[in-house]
């Protein structure tokens, strides 16, 4: 049998909190918990892991052959792995299964479109091959230690009995077969039983491919059923698969750095379906495109792993107290503040002509702050503060610290406004 790589393990994002809903819909679901509560000697841990599976408190679920693996949380939110172990049908078995499969076109035919017909099962035990575990099949091993099914263990069997409502290929999985990897070779059997077949002697017995002339078909464009409706974008971005797996990580790799870039991935993503959708995706992620050393700010500012920030170093082009100011601008007003950080540019024109009037409205004579002006930097004379004009029109609100400009809070529209946010700061160093 061939193991085709990347087919031999699975992982699916931990699915939302199930109040009120079934876990089993399904006969593959249903029949899974019977062997789940068949093998269970304490009953009130089963009840307890439902309860748990109902609330959301399995992590991702990592499916390989013989083994299931998720981190579920206590109730008193501790986490434990949780592992169920199921035998692996041998390949002599999956030999036996493939030569049943292929005897019977229904089969083949529903595999093929990834699908499961109930008889299989049946017909897999004339065989004698279980694919469905059976009393004391599923084997519990729990971080807590239990010797028995424990409640982490049977939230995790529930979380799988909804799994497998949505792809019942997770149970062959488990029982040693990608999914891929399965059909190819079921494909595979199915082509050279077909050709190893002889030919009937009679030609004039053998049917015409069927089929449609290419201008018939194209003449009859307008009254072909239409294409199904675009697909509505997700609320939000998916998460993206857990890391926590067995294979340990290779030198230098950080899965935590790895799970926050496949984070920002999926929301990365996530936008771009908006826009390929045409949805503004601006009341989504709002944001313009970012050059390489501000992206390396948006990643430091998000990053919850420690140590992330350390590494972008190199990468931003600032050094590492200028990495730091360059975050906490970035946590103040994203892109927007950023720009106002690293740009000075010339006020020309009309927007000159309201930058000093809003200006001179701001203050009254006796209050006004004498200020000198360079760019789009207004510093006030013999003080700590500047104002600094964005190219939307709003003002932002500097002070000097030890020799380095920051921000002292966000944007306002009114300069008297952003200036009393550099006195507020001011009075709280003092």
């Amino acid at each position: 049998m061939t193991r085709y790589e990347g087919d031999s393990e699975r992982t699916f994002a931990a699915l939302p909190p199930a109040h009120g809903k079934g876990f089993a819909l399904t006969w593959w679901g249903q029949a899974w918990l019977k062997a789940l509560e068949e093998t269970a000697l304490d009953l009130s841990q089963l009840k307890a892991g439902r309860r748990l599976a109902r609330a959301g408190a399995v992590g991702a679920v990592s499916v390989r052959p013989g083994r299931i693996t998720a981190l579920v949380r206590g109730r008193d939110r501790t986490a434990h792995r949780a592992d169920v172990l199921l035998e692996e049908l041998t390949g002599n078995q999956w030999d036996r299964f493939l030569e049943m499969a292929v005897e019977r076109a229904g089969h083949v035919a529903a595999l093929l479109d990834r699908e499961m017909p109930p008889h299989l099962v049946e017909d897999a035990a004339a065989t004698g091959i279980e694919l469905l575990p059976g009393m004391g099949d599923l084997e519990p091993q729990c971080g807590c230690e239990a010797w028995d099914h424990c409640a982490h263990t049977a939230a995790l069997c529930y979380q799988v009995a909804r799994l497998l409502d949505q792809d019942p290929f997770v149970l062959l999985l488990m029982r040693g077969r990608g999914e891929r990897g399965l059909l190819n070779d079921l494909q595979a059997r199915s082509t050279a039983t077909a050709t190893s077949r002889p030919e009937p002697s009679d030609t004039s017995a053998r049917s015409e491919p069927e089929g449609v002339d290419a201008a018939e078909a194209y003449g009859m464009g307008d009254i072909l059923p239409p294409l199904p409706p675009l697909p509505e974008l997700p609320a939000e971005p998916g998460t993206p698969p857990s890391l926590d797996t067995e294979t340990p990580a290779g030198p230098g790799v950080d899965p935590g750095a790895l799970e926050f870039l496949a984070a920002c991935t999926a929301v990365e993503a996530h936008r771009l379906l908006a826009e390929a959708l045409r949805i503004d995706a601006e009341q989504h992620f709002a944001g313009p495109e970012l050059r390489l050393d501000q992206d390396v700010v948006r990643l430091a500012a998000g990053s919850p792993v420690a140590g992330v920030a350390e590494r972008l170093v190199d990468g931003s082009g600032r050094s590492r107290e200028g990495l730091a100011t360059a975050v906490q601008v970035w946590q103040t007003g994203g892109a927007a503040a950023l720009a106002v950080l690293d740009e000075e540019w010339t006020v020309e024109g009309e927007t000159l002509a309201r930058a000093r009037a809003a200006l001179e409205s701001a203050w009254d004579d006796d209050d006004r702050p004498a200020l000198r002006a360079k760019g789009n930097r207004w510093t006030v004379v013999g003080a700590s503060g500047q104002l600094r004009l964005g190219r939307d029109g709003r003002w932002w609100p500097y002070r000097k610290e030890r020799g380095r400009w920051t921000p002292a809070g966000g944007p306002a529209q009114d300069p008297g406004t952003a200036l009393a946010a550099v006195r507020l700061a001011d009075e709280e160093q003092a």
